[in-house]
C-alpha cells in the first residue's frame, strides 16, 4: 500500500490520471493551467518544484548525520554561491564508522529537513544507503547528480579508515553508478574541533569544488575515479593540496569488557524508528509464534510443556558479556612524504583519488595530480 503525507498522489496514479484526460481531449491539453498540473507538482518534493534545471545538480550526504556542523555550512555556502542546485539526502544519525553497509529488505523512513534553502531529506539510513536512494530516481526529481559529495566529514579517512569510514563510502557509491565524488574530511579530534574550523574548512574546500564542477561539464574531471579530501587541524594555515596516495596508516581496535548497565540495550545504537521497527517485527513473530503453539497444543500439549521446561533451564545458564569497541591511535611507521596522513599531518590538504580497480591505480593518480594542478593555477 502506498503511504500517503499531507493528501499527495503517488507520481505513478497522477500520471496516469493526466493521460486519461488528455486522451478524452483528443490528445490536445488545455494551455491553462489544469487541476491535475498543480497535482503532478504537489506529488514532488515541495523543493524540487522550484529547481533550477539550468544549474547544476550537486548532491550532498556525509557520516556524521544530517544536523553535523561540517555538512550544514557546506550546503549553506553552495547555496549562497547561487550557482548550483544543491540536494542533501544524509543520514539521520552518526554513522561515521558504518563502512559500506546498506540495509536491505528493511523500511528505511526518510523525513524532510530544513537546511539553509536546499533540497533536503534525512534517511534512517548509513551513507551508502542516502546516496543508493537519491541516485535510484524514487527520491528527487532529477535523474543524475553533475556532483556527489560527502562531507565535511569530522575525522580522519586516511590509510585503512576508508574501510570503516560512512563517509568514504558514500562518495564510493556514487562512483559505484557512474557518478564523479569527493569526500572530504576535517582532520581534526572527536569534541576538539570547533564550528569556526568547519567554516574555515568550507573556505577552503569550495574553490576545488567548483572546479570540479567546471571541468565535469567540460569532461576534463579525472574518470573513474573518487577523491578522498583531507582538511588539516587549522584549515586556513594550509601549505597547499598535494595529491598523495593511500597509506596503511590504521587505529588500533580496543574491545573493552564493559557492564551491562553501561550499554543496557542495543537500542542505543538505532534511531526511534529502526526502534520501534525491529519491536514490531517481534511482536508479529510473537504472535505467529503463539498461534502456531495454540494450534498445536491439543496434539503436543505434555512435549510442549517439557520444551519450554528444558528451554528455561538452558536460558538460564547461558553466560552474557558485553564489550565496546573503541579505536586508539598508534604511531605510524610509514614515512614516505607522499603519503595521505604524512601530507595532513605536514599542513597539506590531501587528495587521494581511489578508484573501483586496483589494476588501474597509477593511471588514477597521475590523472589526478594533472587534474589538481591545473585546476588550481586557474582557481587561486
Amino acid at each position: 500500500m502506498t503511504s500517503l503525507k499531507n493528501n499527495l498522489l503517488p507520481p505513478s496514479l497522477v500520471s496516469n490520471l493526466q493521460q486519461v484526460l488528455i486522451n478524452r481531449k483528443g490528445g490536445e491539453e488545455e494551455p491553462s493551467k489544469k487541476p491535475d498540473e498543480s497535482l503532478e507538482a504537489s506529488s514532488s518534493s515541495a523543493s524540487d518544484t522550484v529547481t533550477d534545471c539550468s544549474k547544476p545538480v550537486v548532491l550532498v550526504t556525509n557520516g556524521d548525520g544530517i544536523e553535523a556542523p561540517g555538512l550544514t555550512f557546506l550546503v549553506k555556502a553552495l547555496v549562497q554561491e547561487g550557482r548550483y542546485s544543491v540536494h542533501v539526502c544524509a543520514p539521520q544519525s552518526d554513522k561515521c564508522v558504518s563502512g559500506h553497509s546498506v540495509t536491505l529488505r528493511e523500511t528505511l523512513a526518510v523525513s524532510s529537513a530544513e537546511i539553509g534553502g536546499a533540497t533536503a531529506y534525512e534517511v534512517c539510513g548509513t551513507p551508502a544507503d542516502c546516496v543508493s536512494l537519491a541516485l535510484s530516481g524514487a527520491l528527487f526529481s532529477w535523474s543524475k547528480p553533475a556532483l556527489v559529495i560527502s562531507g565535511i566529514n569530522r575525522g580522519s579517512s586516511c590509510g585503512h579508515q576508508i574501510y570503516y569510514s560512512g563517509a568514504v563510502a558514500g562518495a564510493r557509491e556514487a562512483l559505484i553508478c557512474g557518478v564523479p565524488s569527493l569526500s572530504i574530511s576535517l582532520n581534526g579530534k572527536k569534541d576538539e574541533s570547533c564550528e569556526s574550523d568547519f567554516k574555515d574548512a568550507v573556505k577552503v574546500c569550495v574553490p576545488l569544488i567548483h572546479a570540479a564542477i567546471r571541468d565535469i561539464e567540460k569532461g576534463l574531471f579525472p574518470k573513474s575515479c573518487s577523491l578522498i579530501i583531507e582538511i588539516p587541524s587549522s584549515p586556513l594555515t594550509n601549505k597547499g593540496f598535494k595529491v598523495t596516495r593511500q597509506s596503511q596508516w590504521r587505529s588500533a581496535p580496543s574491545w573493552l569488557a564493559v557492564s551491562a548497565n553501561r550499554h543496557p540495550t542495543a537500542g542505543h545504537f538505532m534511531s526511534n524508528q529502526q526502534s520501534l521497527g525491529l519491536q514490531l517485527a517481534q511482536l508479529g513473530r510473537d504472535a505467529s509464534a503463539a498461534g502456531a503453539a495454540r494450534r498445536n497444543s491439543t496434539q503436543k500439549n505434555n512435549v510442549e510443556i517439557e520444551s519450554v521446561g528444558a528451554a528455561g533451564n538452558l536460558d538460564s545458564q547461558r553466560v552474557k558479556k558485553y564489550f565496546r569497541l573503541e579505536f586508539l591511535e598508534r604511531e605510524q611507521e610509514e614515512t614516505d612524504e607522499d603519503l595521505d596522513f604524512r601530507a595532513v599531518e605536514n599542513g597539506f590538504v590531501a587528495v587521494t583519488p581511489v578508484s573501483l580497480s586496483s589494476y588501474a591505480e597509477s593511471e588514477t593518480l597521475a590523472s589526478a595530480s594533472e587534474w589538481v594542478a591545473a585546476a588550481l593555477c586557474i582557481d587561486q
